[in-house]
């Protein structure tokens, strides 16, 4: 398939996971939207990348900035695709803490709403989009990939509410993808495991290290660029989905 003429958005996209997804489908020839909160790395992406890139101020839970994204997309070209990959804050907590308090409500409410309501906000306001567009051979209108984690199946000591987003975000492909058949668009997930990030840089080589350890084959953390290999590859095979993918190198956490 050709990606020439076609729109992708990309939430996260000034981020480590959502950036090399801009960059690789841009280097397949798509326009792209970069969605994200990031002024300075969002502004200098799309001017590193040139012609068909924009970057848009985008909250995930805000129905307007989105929209405004999507209205972009739409004067770059035909909208068919989405990677959504936004990250942000994390909550380390147990469901009781050692000192006998409990999880904290709101922390727990943030992290789900940041990274579930977010992702099914983002996706809903851009299937319907999508929808609208005149069907491809084989009828497919457009694909979606989203973004959990291996944490949504194995959630470690004190990610409680990471791990039920991200296990929320599992559930949600399936019922989401019979849900969107009829309108003739796909929807897949990764799951990934530990990514070598930016933001993973302040742990420094030792930690980073350790975390390499714990994964059987490569012994490494993953790379932001395999991420966005596979997302690639999720848009363009028309035959996957429903589907959640783990790019985690065989790594199972462990409880700690």
């Amino acid at each position: 398939m050709s990606f020439e003429g076609e729109v992708v958005l990309v939430t996260g996209g000034a981020g480590g996971l959502g950036d090399a997804s801009a960059r690789k489908l841009h280097a397949a020839g798509a326009s792209v939207v970069i969605a994200d909160l990031n002024d300075d790395k969002g502004k200098a992406l799309a001017d590193e990348l040139g012609e068909r890139a924009v970057y848009v101020r985008t909250d995930v839970l805000d129905d307007a900035t989105i929209e405004n994204a999507l209205d972009q997309a739409g004067e770059l070209g035909t909208l068919r695709y989405a990677v959504i990959a936004h990250g942000g804050f994390g909550v380390l907590e147990k469901v009781v803490n050692r000192d006998g308090s409990p999880h904290t409500l709101k922390g727990f409410t943030d992290t789900i709403g940041l990274y579930l309501t977010g992702t099914y906000n983002v996706l809903r306001l851009t299937a319907a989009r999508i929808a609208k567009q005149e069907p491809k051979e084989g009828g497919e209108r457009g694909a979606v990939v989203m973004t959990s984690s291996i944490a949504g199946y194995e959630g470690q000591i004190g990610q409680s509410a990471y791990a039920a987003a991200k296990g929320g975000v599992i559930g949600l492909t399936l019922a989401g993808a019979r849900d969107l058949s009829a309108v003739g668009i796909r929807l897949n997930t990764i799951a990934p495991g530990t990514m070598h990030t930016p933001i993973m840089d302040f742990l420094g080589e030792e930690k980073l290290g350790q975390f390499a350890k714990a994964v059987p084959f490569p012994k490494r953390l993953g790379a932001p660029s395999e991420f966005a290999f596979l997302a690639q590859h999720l848009l363009e095979n028309p035959y996957i989905n429903g589907e959640i993918i783990r790019l985690d190198g065989g790594q199972r956490f462990q409880p700690k």
